[in-house]
């Protein structure tokens, strides 16, 4: 795997491929030194990113600047994820910019509300944040729930900002306009 790391208006973020695809991406939130040892784990090397990956780069730069991303047709190398990950990925990767969905709604998409839990455990591990969205997972009650990214839920509450989305808001309602009725 090459990484390579970039900045953007959200700060520095880290990224890692292979031949197959994007296979790491780390949000903004850690020094250099550090954003460098998570990404370089498993022998990684510093890498210069070809066409691909640097156009995945300038969508990343382009969202970070507020403007909307889809992340859907980027190529991902998902090898070594578990099975039940990549289903609740795949599923979550129909989620657009903007939209929300629970850990509940995924869990039944997998076959079964009683996989919450396992849905909450496979965006913990995601790989590939933000082009995988994990930030647009919330929980049964439209709050942020958890975030394994570094700042935690307030950074899954900025991205969610950047997409319009105000937490709180029950999952959907933001496609019909309604506003958050706990807010007013």
């Amino acid at each position: 795997m090459r990484i390579t790391l970039f900045d953007t208006e959200l700060g520095a973020f880290g990224i890692g491929w292979t031949d197959a695809g994007i296979a790491r991406l780390q949000l903004p939130g850690l020094d250099e030194a550090a954003l460098l040892t998570r990404l370089a784990r498993d022998g990684a090397v510093a890498g210069q990113p070809g066409a691909a990956v640097a156009d995945v780069i300038a969508q990343v730069k382009a969202y970070a600047a507020g403007k909307v991303v889809d992340f859907s047709p980027v190529a991902l190398d998902l090898g070594g994820v578990a099975a039940f990950h990549r289903r609740a990925y795949a599923l979550l990767l129909q989620t657009g910019w903007g939209e929300t969905t629970t850990y509940g709604a995924l869990a039944r998409q997998l076959g079964d509300v009683g996989l919450s839990r396992a849905v909450g455990q496979a965006m913990g591990a995601n790989p590939i944040p933000l082009i995988i969205p994990c930030h647009r997972v919330l929980a049964c009650n439209g709050k942020p729930g958890g975030f394994s990214a570094p700042g935690g839920a307030e950074a899954k509450l900025r991205m969610l900002a950047l997409e319009g989305v105000a937490a709180g808001a029950h999952p959907g309602q933001l496609a019909f306009g309604f506003q958050d009725l706990e807010r007013g």
